[in-house]
């Protein structure tokens, strides 16, 4: 398990709690799915600014894939997608709220 070794050391190095680094692998008839979970702190670091990071992740395991003849893909588990507790949301304005105001 080539792909799922190297995407745990990468991601251990990138993250302050390497203990909360877990990764599953997956297989199917499209090829193999590496399912990412970090601590949910942490989880722009492994995102990185404007997916950048997440790209370069999946890129590299893509080239570990061809080397063995087949597809992996990264998918970076997210709790709130995921069923978890929904982000806190601002209310929005209500035209009461506007009447309020004094120009």
């Amino acid at each position: 398990m080539q792909d799922k070794e190297f995407l745990e050391t990468i991601v251990k190095e990138i993250v302050d709690n390497p203990k909360d680094v877990v990764v599953e692998r997956e297989i199917d008839e499209r090829g193999v799915l590496l399912t990412l979970k970090v601590n949910p702190e942490e989880m722009g670091k492994i995102i990185g600014k404007q997916g950048q990071t997440a790209r370069a992740l999946r890129t590299l395991l893509r080239i570990i894939g061809n080397r063995n003849n087949s597809y992996v893909n990264l998918k970076v588990y997210e709790p709130e997608k995921e069923g978890g507790a929904p982000r806190e949301r601002k209310p929005k304005a209500t035209t009461e709220d506007v009447d309020d105001l004094k120009l």
